[in-house]
């Protein structure tokens, strides 16, 4: 008998012991979780904000806006780039920032497709340079595999937001048409 009570002993000590190690595990989770997704971008637009981003189709990322050195360049693709100085107000710049913040775009990001099986032809690409408060942070991603990150679409609708702005400004509208296009 007292063997018999030693060993449920013992066992009830083992399955409490397991019991508790995946939900240590899981508040470990969450923690490391909430830390990553903490956003520590300031709620205000820092007077050190800037950006680039460089897109186009494979690895021809010739379309490029350039916060730093305030120009465009524009793809024009048989006829090489056309580039232009534009400055975006302090307002577009609020604006954009507000964006990032929304995607806290200096957090982490999963920007590698999980499933390369399948392809896309053409696919773009997309490289970032953020620096806020002198913390430059560069992200790269592409379309190229059919199966897309929430991270990655969020960087999309960043870039296409940008790029509306842009192509509203009378320097941009002054820039040759494009001719020809990507395989």
């Amino acid at each position: 008998m007292k063997r018999i009570v030693s060993l449920l002993f013992v066992i009830l000590i083992i399955i409490a012991g397991c019991g508790k190690e995946p939900e240590m595990n899981a508040v470990t989770s969450i923690e490391q979780e909430s830390a990553r997704q903490q956003n520590k971008m300031p709620k205000e637009m820092p007077g050190t904000f800037d950006f680039m981003v460089r897109f186009g189709y494979g690895t021809v990322n010739k379309n490029e806006i350039n916060t730093f050195q305030d120009t465009v360049t524009k793809d024009l693709i048989m006829n090489g780039t056309a580039t232009a100085q534009i400055t975006l107000t302090r307002e577009e710049m609020r604006s954009i920032y507000g964006k990032m913040r929304e995607i806290n775009i200096m957090g982490e990001k999963e920007l590698g497709a999980a499933n390369q099986t399948c392809e896309r032809v053409p696919y773009s690409e997309d490289i970032w340079e953020v620096n806020i408060n002198g913390e430059t942070k560069t992200l790269t991603w592409t379309d190229r595999y059919c199966a897309q990150t929430s991270d990655m679409e969020q960087l999309l609708e960043l870039r296409n937001f940008v790029e509306q702005i842009v192509k509203t400004k009378e320097e941009y509208k002054k820039l040759p048409e494009s001719e020809g296009g990507y395989l």
